[in-house]
């Protein structure tokens, strides 16, 4: 076989900030996979894995004519971020505080503003949103006080320490009370779990935490054992938050030497990136060298896709420029942009475009006129990601200017 091409595929998928099972992440592509094959005129079947360490599922794909097999992984951190989010309602108050202060005293904020306003103002909801509840729990319970401390006294004659501490318990109620159901509903509002998020990192200041540190050289050791079996090709997938991880597992990676010379073909997908949220923080020293050294390595391909339509990522941002790390041997990203709005059919931009959360996946989801990005040909497709994409310029559109306050590396 030539070098660009696949007959045995291993791909790597890392999910961002998700507390849900990654059996979520099967179904989707297990859907999504087989609209696209439909739309496309391929064929694409999976079947359930076996003898994983992680999650994961196997993929048969026949594309222009060609077999092919995909054995996916899925590299868990899902209890990692289950673990963040045992915060009650105070705690997450007080999370909004603190991460609130993180990006402002930083000046984070106001430079990421200079980006793109989209995912800023997706990191501003919570916050606003959070705060709106606290304002209408305090007033609803106010005015119930109130109108229970005028009935007491109108119809019972009961006024002052005995009334007042009545009014103050029932207010007290009714504001824990509210909060605890817009706490119950937030699988419709998110705000909790955006906040919790943001939160995340803001909580050291972008450095990262010493249980997702232990995972990511668990990551990276998963990796390069896949690195020495016998496949055509590794490919690692990085979406959201997964993105920034990917920068750092791969960076440890080849830092320590373990690219076998003679190994597969070695490719990393970020889809969606939010790097920017994590890597203008004061303390991201570590991120920011990774950065700078991924964007200079011959040991893989990385292409960075993103899209306008999509508000929660930093759109068509170069990760590394915008960072201020860029070397002057800079070789990645090749930023290319999935133009939902030219790749999507009218019809179903209509429905998706306020559709916020669902557009940040819909790097992993089916297009009606896909152009050359296809996650499915390019996860079970007959041509590795750097054949695919090869003499493919990146995004005329695309920002590079540096941006971040901070440039120090680790």
């Amino acid at each position: 076989m030539g070098k660009g091409q696949v007959k045995k595929r291993k791909v790597f998928y890392i999910p961002g900030y998700d507390p849900i099972h990654p059996r979520r992440y099967r179904e989707l592509y297990r859907k999504e996979g087989a609209d696209q094959a439909a739309i496309s005129g391929y064929e694409i079947s999976l079947r359930p894995g076996s003898g994983k360490s992680h999650y994961g599922w196997d993929v048969e794909g026949n594309i222009d004519g060609r077999k092919t097999q995909a054995d996916f992984e899925v590299l868990v951190w899902s209890d990692i971020v289950r673990g963040s989010m045992e915060t009650g309602i105070v705690g997450t108050y007080l999370q909004l505080i603190r991460t609130a202060w993180t990006y402002i005293a930083s000046g984070a904020l106001a430079r990421l503003m200079r980006l793109r306003k989209g995912p800023v103002i997706a990191a501003l909801y919570p916050i606003v949103f959070l705060i709106i509840q606290l304002i209408l729990a305090v007033i609803i319970g106010w005015v119930g006080a109130k109108a229970v401390g005028w009935g007491l006294d109108r119809w019972f004659a009961i006024s002052g320490p005995i009334a007042w501490g009545g009014q103050i318990i029932l207010a007290l109620g009714l504001v824990v009370g509210i909060l605890s159901w817009f706490k119950s509903v937030d699988n419709r509002f998110f705000a909790y779990y955006l906040m919790h998020d943001y939160a995340y990192s803001a909580q050291s200041k972008g450095a990262n935490p010493s249980d997702l540190e232990g995972r990511i050289q668990e990551f990276r050791h998963v990796i390069s054992s896949a690195l020495h079996e016998d496949f055509d090709e590794v490919l690692v997938v990085g979406h959201s938050s997964g993105a920034h991880l990917g920068v750092s597992i791969l960076s440890d990676l080849i830092r320590a030497g373990e690219v076998p010379p003679d190994g597969p073909n070695f490719g990393f997908l970020s889809l969606g990136h939010v790097v920017p949220m994590v890597s203008f923080l004061p303390k991201a020293d570590r991120l920011r060298g990774d950065l700078h050294f991924l964007s200079q390595t011959d040991a893989l391909t990385w292409v960075d896709v993103t899209a306008p339509g999509d508000g929660c990522a930093f759109a068509l941002c170069d990760p590394v420029s915008v960072t201020g790390v860029a070397p002057k041997e800079k070789k990645w990203p090749l930023v290319i942009s999935a133009a939902f709005k030219q790749t999507l059919s009218p019809e179903t931009w209509a429905k998706l475009k306020r559709r916020y959360f669902r557009l940040h996946f819909q790097y992993l989801c089916a297009f009606d006129r896909p152009g050359d990005y296809d996650y499915f040909q390019i996860t079970a497709g007959p041509s590795t990601l750097a054949e695919r994409f090869k003499g493919r310029s990146p995004s005329p559109s695309r920002l590079t200017t540096p941006a971040s306050k901070y440039r120090s590396m680790k």
